[in-house]
Order: C-alpha cells, then sequence, then structure tokens
C-alpha cells in the first residue's frame, strides 16, 4: 500500500495492491480512515494493481465513499479501476458510477478532479529557507484572511503559518512551497519541503520566552493549540506539513462569505522570494 499527496495536501492517493483478503481489508480500512481524517479537498484510491477477482472489496469503497460526502465540507472521493476487472464491472452494476467516480488511469482521475476544485480560494508561494521566509509567509495569510472575510482567523493563521516555515527551515533546510487555501469557513495552511522525515517537535528547553510570537513562535504545540487539526503526509519529493484553523464557536458567518471568490491579485499567486 501506497500514499502520496500533492505539495498542498489537497489530494491524496492511496494505492492499494496485492490480493483482496481480511488483512488487505483491515489495513485498507485503516488506512482510508487516516487518509479522511487528514481532510484532503480530494481522495484517490488507485486500485490498478489490487487483485480482487470477485470484486469483494466493493462495500469497503462505497462506505468510504458515504464517509467522505458526509464530511463537512466533502471529500471528492474517486477510484482508478481498468475497465476489465471484475471489479470495474461490479461498482458498475451496484449503480456506484451515479456518485462514485471510477476513472481507468490515475491520470484521469487528477484532470478531472482538478477541474472542479476551487482554483480561485488558493494561494501560494515558493520560498527558500531564509530567515525572511516565515515573514513572507505571514503576509500571505494577512492578504488571504483579509480577501477572504476570514479575519478572525488572521492572527492564529500567521502564528501557526509561521511556526510551519521556520520548522522546514530549521529541520529541512530546503525550499519549500507555502499554500493557503479556504475549507468551508476556515482555512488551510500547508508547507511542503523536500525532506520525508516527519515534523519534529521542538523542546520546550529550546523555547525562547518572552520573544515575540511572529519572532518565533513556541513550536509545533502552538500548531496543535491553534488548529482544529493538523498532520503531515508524504509526497514525490518529500513531506507536506499541514494545518486546518477554523473560526471559533459564535454566530453565524457573515453573508459576505457566501462569495468565496478570491480578491488577490494573480500576480500574488506563485511568486518567489
Amino acid at each position: 500500500m501506497h500514499l502520496e499527496c500533492d505539495v498542498d495536501a489537497s489530494v491524496v492517493l492511496l494505492s492499494v495492491r496485492g490480493r483482496w483478503d481480511r488483512d488487505l481489508w483491515k489495513s485498507t480500512t485503516e488506512r482510508l480512515h487516516k487518509c479522511l481524517t487528514e481532510h484532503p479537498e480530494a481522495l484517490i484510491v488507485d486500485l490498478t494493481g489490487l487483485d480482487d477477482p470477485t470484486g469483494a472489496s466493493a462495500p469497503t469503497w462505497m462506505t468510504a465513499q458515504q464517509t467522505a460526502a458526509a464530511m463537512m465540507p466533502p471529500v471528492q472521493l474517486a477510484l482508478c479501476i481498468p475497465p476489465e476487472q471484475p471489479l470495474a464491472d461490479r461498482m458498475q452494476r451496484l449503480g456506484a458510477r451515479r456518485y462514485l467516480p471510477v476513472y481507468a488511469r490515475v491520470r484521469q482521475a487528477r484532470v478531472a478532479i482538478a477541474s472542479r476544485l476551487p482554483l480561485t480560494e488558493r494561494v501560494s508561494l515558493t520560498l527558500d529557507p531564509e530567515p525572511e521566509a516565515p515573514s513572507a509567509a505571514r503576509n500571505l495569510i494577512g492578504d488571504a484572511c483579509l480577501a477572504w472575510d476570514r479575519a478572525e482567523l488572521l492572527h492564529p493563521g500567521r502564528a501557526v503559518m509561521s511556526e510551519l516555515v521556520s520548522n522546514a527551515i530549521e529541520h529541512a533546510g530546503t525550499p519549500m512551497t507555502v499554500v493557503v487555501s479556504l475549507r468551508g469557513a476556515g482555512i488551510h495552511l500547508s508547507v511542503a519541503d523536500g525532506v520525508a522525515e516527519p515534523p519534529r517537535l521542538i523542546r520546550p528547553s529550546r523555547e525562547r520566552p518572552g520573544r515575540p510570537l511572529d519572532d518565533r513562535g513556541h513550536g509545533l504545540r502552538l500548531v496543535g493549540t491553534l488548529a482544529v487539526a493538523w498532520g503531515s503526509l508524504p509526497t514525490r519529493t518529500g513531506k507536506v506539513v499541514w494545518a486546518t484553523l477554523q473560526p471559533p464557536a459564535g454566530p453565524a458567518a457573515q453573508q459576505g462569505r457566501n462569495d468565496r471568490t478570491s480578491r488577490l491579485p494573480a500576480t500574488r499567486r506563485n511568486e518567489r522570494y
């Protein structure tokens, strides 16, 4: 079984390989749960390497679809099954194509999903591991929160992004891709670097009390405090560390939030500092 995501953790690819039996069903169910817990925008399940001559795995994928669709916001789920496999025929006979897209190849699934992702609600920067990188990433957060009417997430978003970028500089030391995107009423932050090793918590003894939050912060423990969820996923070239922030519970969101079209200048969408 192989897991991989893109640089902003919006699309996760899970490849299931081997003969379908109880052990593979158990490990697949656990991995599907983990993938959905990461709450990407889309999950592609590649079954081209699955040996399932009777289509016995069909209920697993249908259950996964129901779970993904019930999430807020919903997660797009797609399967990749060669048409000659018995599973493809069973999925079609069960009527799964009406609500669970099935593609012959991963590339087809990626193209189809990309066309449905809200690209106007995502901004990114490519940063070098320099001292100015956290400041540039914080500025991106500020611009995005103001443009998307997420002012209540501006300060916690800046703090979380500062920690993610600082951690990448300290432990990876490679160029990184920083992405901010809308996720329902909240925002999703991600930092992709070139090192596969998972992120490490900064020990309390290494923290420096009294310094401004935007100057250094308090490690990934701060991320865990401010974010409703955070984690890391492997990419083709390293890893991506992500965090999701939601506004505090309170009155209903303002009507202006219904207009979720980004007002950021196009030139800010892919800069390099």
